[in-house]
């Protein structure tokens, strides 16, 4: 992701997974952090920034309809945020959609209600209003198998895993739902016992630091947190099954002790 955007725009956007990349900008931030790394293709494409597109309008009840243009392509897709007031007729936008059209990228580019092409009346917006502009765009127009609105719609969410035959592990939605009570970082985990907790650092599922976190929340003072630098998720590796066996030997002899 590269800019800033006008009153931390990014910001408006709650953390979901999805395969999409949202690009704000203020009002006196340049293009140059985006071109820094594609210096090499910038002949090919920064010139030509035009589009033959038709506009489009996304229908919302009780809502404003919302202009936008889209590019179809290959994920990770790329949505354009704007600044204030600013449409999605400007020369960054024009540029990132020429860059991601010369990759084969997806890529979105709207106006907010009351600006540009949008329906609205610019003196009624606010701040909350144009929030809720960037989740539908979001929700309504951007597409792949980690959108929100695709799990809700269908109850089902394809995880993409390589531990499965099928290529995807499918969880209900149901499922995601429930676990959402049962989130435990927040808030101080009251478990007094001694705690090992073995991580690999390669694992790609669940990144080693939550282990540390983890290590933070818990109340036990007798607590450890082990990593193995090249293991994975499964840790079923042999010198990770002997850790696991050492470990759990050791937590034996020392409850053992506490205990007689």
């Amino acid at each position: 992701m590269a800019g800033v955007g006008l009153a931390a725009v990014a910001a408006w956007v709650p953390c979901r997974r999805w395969s999409w990349a949202a690009v704000t900008f203020g009002f006196h931030h340049g293009f140059s952090t985006l071109l820094a790394r594609k210096t090499e293709r910038t002949p090919q494409w920064l010139r030509a920034c035009r589009h033959k597109t038709s506009i489009s309008f996304l229908s919302r009840p009780d809502l404003p309809n919302l202009a936008y243009k889209r590019l179809k392509g290959k994920s990770p897709g790329i949505i354009f945020i704007p600044g204030y007031i600013s449409n999605m007729n400007g020369t960054k936008a024009l540029a990132i959609e020429e860059f991601c059209k010369s990759l084969g990228h997806a890529y979105i580019r709207f106006d907010y209600s009351g600006v540009g092409n949008s329906d609205g009346n610019l003196e009624e917006c606010t701040v909350g209003k144009w929030r809720k502009d960037v989740l539908s765009i979001i929700d309504d127009l951007a597409e792949g198998p980690q959108t929100k609105k695709e799990i809700e719609m269908k109850g089902v969410w394809p995880m993409p895993s390589k531990y499965s035959e099928e290529g995807v592990y499918r969880i209900q939605y149901s499922v995601i739902k429930e676990a959402e009570h049962h989130c435990l970082l927040h808030s101080p985990i009251p478990v007094k016992c001694p705690i090992r907790l073995l991580h690999g650092m390669k694992d790609d599922i669940v990144p080693w630091h939550t282990s540390v976190q983890v290590a933070d929340r818990v109340v036990s003072t007798d607590v450890d947190v082990i990593l193995r630098k090249n293991s994975d998720h499964r840790m079923k590796e042999k010198a990770d099954i002997q850790l696991l066996v050492y470990t759990i030997d050791d937590l034996i002899d020392k409850l053992s002790t506490i205990v007689h």
